[in-house]
């Protein structure tokens, strides 16, 4: 009944890498151009950058500390990307429109990159899930699979259906 579980991480390893690649990007960019704007301080996406590899490398070692080993959980690359992003903002600094721009597409396109790396360093997601498998619930924590469509036809739904429509 579980065994797709295991296979979850390597059916949806694209995806994942996708959504947390343009997630990541503008939780870098959107941090970075609010320092970068409102103090004008060149260097402060990479403290942005730094102060988030922080809190990452510490959920890291939490999970360790719980007995998962140490690539179970990987600490994102934020750090190459910010210098990109502060660099040229030093190299546009007449204009900041150029700098966010300029910037943000830097990120957009090196942080992916570097993740990707950072990714094939880590041991097969599906050798961890089963050495590492989720507990098992109790029957009374067992989700209930939902009857979709098992009241399409009646009347009470119907009716609930008109009910609400005619209400507002």
């Amino acid at each position: 009944r579980n065994a797709g579980d295991y296979i979850f991480y390597t059916d949806w390893a694209w995806t994942s890498f996708v959504v947390f690649s343009i997630s990541q990007t503008l939780m870098l960019v959107v941090g970075a151009t609010y320092y970068l704007t409102f103090t004008g301080v060149p260097g402060t996406a990479t403290y942005y950058a730094l102060i988030m590899t922080v809190y990452t490398w510490v959920a890291k070692g939490a999970w360790f500390a719980l007995g998962y080993p140490y690539d179970f959980i990987v600490t994102p690359v934020w750090l190459p990307s910010a210098m990109l992003l502060d660099l040229s903002y030093w190299a546009t600094r007449r204009n900041k429109h150029a700098a966010i721009l300029i910037g943000g597409t830097l990120v957009g396109l090196s942080l992916p990159l570097f993740n990707m790396i950072n990714l094939l360093t880590i041991r097969d997601p599906l050798e961890m899930a089963f050495k590492y498998p989720r507990p098992t619930l109790p029957p009374y924590m067992t989700p209930i699979e939902p009857q979709v469509g098992k009241f399409y036809n009646s009347p009470v739904a119907l009716g609930a259906g008109a009910g609400a429509v005619l209400s507002v």
